[in-house]
């Protein structure tokens, strides 16, 4: 999770300053040439990407990078599609009841790394692997989303009309998540 699944890694003592500069190229390069997004809309890609990942998990989605980038909901909806084709970010959307249904956006490992240190980031770094792992398996998740406040799992996985709520957490996590906790099948 530290940069080690990197190819280059393998001979590189220090993949970081690459891997900042594949995201450059990525945003400056691809998405510019293939979006057809001018020069400025690149730097606030790259001022989203920053956001996101010096960001706690909770909260990261189109209504809050529109804030706090300074952008629309569809512009902030549009670099995330972007990104998310070019596998740095993950979409995954919400299930329960009366859920505005914007998705929760992660990193792909180890992006986060390079916008906060380890320590800061091992909590969302949980998240990032755990579906990226999902992604990876085609696993069909959603994030648990309930009223304001209220303690719920993380995660809804699905497979073979099976259903798994899973909590990502440390040492630190306990069973409340889950008092309380029913799953319906129609989630």
């Amino acid at each position: 999770m530290q940069g080690g699944i990197l190819p280059f890694s393998l001979e590189e003592p220090a993949p970081f300053p690459m891997l900042k500069n594949i995201v450059t190229t990525v945003i400056r390069k691809d998405i510019s040439s293939l979006g057809r997004i001018t020069l400025d809309e690149t730097d606030k890609i790259e001022k989203m990407l920053s956001f996101i990942g010096a960001s706690e998990i909770d909260g990261i989605n189109y209504t809050s990078l529109s804030k706090n980038i300074g952008i629309t909901k569809y512009k902030a909806k549009q670099y995330v599609d972007y990104l998310e084709k070019a596998f740095i970010l993950h979409k995954i959307l919400p299930t329960g009841t009366s859920v505005l249904q914007e998705p929760k956006i992660l990193m792909s490992i180890p992006y986060r790394l390079l916008y906060a240190d380890y320590q800061k980031s091992l909590g969302g770094l949980r998240e990032d692997f755990f579906v990226e792992m999902m992604r990876m398996v085609d696993m069909y998740l959603y994030y648990l989303k309930s009223t304001r406040g209220a303690k719920t799992p993380d995660y809804l996985v699905s497979f073979d009309n099976d259903k798994t709520t899973i909590e990502i957490g440390g040492k630190g996590k306990s069973r409340e998540q889950f008092k309380g906790i029913e799953i319906r099948k129609n989630m």
